[in-house]
């Protein structure tokens, strides 16, 4: 129900039901609702939780909100209507955090989970030197916001909290990215030397110097150790040098065999379906969005006949339940199409591994061929929903 028909019954009740106070909240709840649909309708990227309670003849509005257009258009809402009602929204960021509204990842990496508790569902992870928003606070957990604009908890020993400032001195810095798949930051320039904490794909730290076999390196709060030269790029060169081709895509994909799967893990230390896809558009020079549900709505849509006819190699493949006249099409996986004449695709299901769509191949996946969805292209596709890291990264 769009908004302006829920205040034509909205304003009904007000003029001939005052007293009834169950039927005016009711309405509230659906015009709240509205609005999130609008401005908020995905509740891993933006928060829109509003409640609404009677009392002393005035409505109580409580909830938190970090979407600020959805807050005003509530407000506005309320007011036009001409009902009492006090206002206990919490907007995000919260004050609680004070002017350290960014922070860094400071591990190589961090377990982003959907409470702010350790037994809470891992719902993302972020690797050592990403920024990161940060919303509000509840004990030792942070709610922070992701480069891909997802929205969760991390615990403070994760990251450095930084002000805007801090924040960018740390972007501007000349920095190095981790480009092999697991390794170690030494205290001295020596693999003899004790371990400053372990790197992995994708990591990146603050330069601080050359030398022949080794980078200085510093965290974002401020340690500083030794990486092996061979085992970095510097940042720069690395972005300026990147040719996210077909053939590079099938090139990283294929460097992550054997990973094993975790639910919610986006890196080299474990990744689920679309962690996968993730870390590999990442060290391609894109940010991609977080899950695979997610992933189906960007890019280019392509193989609408599924029949693997119209795939170019790197195109997403997408699986899961099909609509039926009842219920909404399900994704629920993803993998990357290595566009060769063996039908074959690579994702992250047990580990990460190679499938094939050809009933006459080994490695014949019947399961997912029988829900398959369809697929997408993001390679040479201009899509909000698909951050190049060449252009300047904005929290």
């Amino acid at each position: 129900m769009k908004i302006t028909k829920i205040f034509s019954l909205l304003i009904v009740i007000l003029l001939f039901s005052c007293s009834n106070n169950t039927k005016l909240i009711s309405g509230l709840k659906s015009v709240s609702r509205s609005i999130q649909e609008q401005y908020a309708p995905d509740k891993r990227v933006a928060i829109f939780n509003i409640n609404f309670d009677y009392s002393d003849g005035k409505i109580i509005v409580t909830g938190t909100t970090d979407t600020k257009e959805a807050y005003l258009k509530l407000l506005d809402s309320l007011k036009s209507l001409e009902v009492k009602f006090v206002n206990k929204i919490k907007v995000l960021p919260d004050t609680t955090v004070g002017n350290k509204k960014y922070a860094v990842a400071r591990n190589s990496v961090i377990n982003i989970r959907s409470a702010p508790k350790h037994s809470a569902e891992l719902g993302t992870q972020g690797l050592l030197g990403m920024s990161l928003k940060v919303l509000d606070k509840e004990g030792d957990f942070y709610r922070i916001q992701t480069p891909d604009k997802y929205i969760s908890w991390v615990d403070k020993g994760g990251i450095t909290l930084m002000n805007k400032e801090e924040l960018n001195q740390w972007d501007n810095n000349k920095k190095i990215i981790y480009t092999k798949n697991f390794g170690y930051v030494y205290a001295d320039k020596s693999t003899n030397a004790s371990i400053v904490s372990d790197i992995s794909l994708g990591g990146i730290l603050k330069l601080v110097s050359l030398h022949p076999n080794y980078v200085k390196v510093a965290y974002p709060d401020n340690r500083v150790g030794f990486i092996k030269r061979d085992e970095a790029l510097m940042y720069d060169a690395w972005l300026d040098n990147l040719n996210p081709t077909e053939s590079n895509v099938e090139k990283i994909a294929k460097t992550m065999e054997g990973f094993p799967y975790l639910w919610g893990g986006t890196s080299a230390k474990g990744m689920d379906c679309s962690g996968f896809t993730k870390m590999v558009y990442l060290m391609n020079g894109f940010i991609i969005p977080r899950d695979a549900s997610q992933q189906i709505h960007a890019g280019k849509k392509v193989d609408v006949n599924l029949n693997f006819s119209d795939l170019q190699k790197g195109d997403l493949l997408f699986f899961g339940k099909k609509a039926t006249l009842n219920k909404q099409q399900r994704v629920t996986h993803v993998g990357i199409w290595l566009g060769n004449n063996k039908q074959e695709f690579i994702h992250a299901s047990g580990n990460v591994h190679i499938s094939s769509m050809d009933a006459n191949h080994p490695l014949y996946d019947e399961y997912n061929k029988n829900r398959y969805l369809g697929s997408r292209r993001y390679l040479g596709i201009k899509d909000k929903n698909i951050i190049d890291l060449r252009d300047k990264l904005k929290l």
